[in-house]
């Protein structure tokens, strides 16, 4: 079961990502992918820990925003390795659904805060 604070979450999921592009194979095709896969996966982990260490909640939405992106392009490339018959790893496919799921949620959660207290400043 993955850990339920997503900071060591994304930090797991950017370890795994890199074992993962460490047994590809040495073609083009697969470094390619590899490097980009490996290169989101890592924005995804620097993201989200400077989304936390946000000076404003616009930084911190901003960082969030990234790391969701980033997230949902690991998805992208871990599903062109498999598509493309390069390399699989169903388990590792399903930790980046749930890792871009769960910042896309945070996003969400956070930007309608943010409206609500706006809201409210209004009132």
């Amino acid at each position: 079961m993955p850990p339920r604070d997503i900071r060591e979450r994304t930090r797991l999921f950017a370890l795994a990502v890199l074992a993962f592009c460490r047994r590809l194979p040495k073609t083009d095709e697969a470094r390619e992918a590899g490097t980009q896969l490996r290169e989101a996966a890592n924005s995804v982990r620097s993201n989200y820990r400077a989304a936390r260490k946000g000076r404003s909640r616009a930084e911190c939405q901003s960082k969030l925003g990234v790391a969701a992106e980033e997230a949902d392009e690991c998805v992208d490339w871990l599903e062109y390795l498999r598509d493309a018959r390069i390399r699989y790893d169903a388990r590792l496919i399903q930790e980046a659904h749930e890792v871009a799921s769960i910042l896309a949620a945070s996003l969400k959660t956070s930007r309608k805060n943010s409206a609500r207290l706006k809201n409210l400043s209004n009132s």
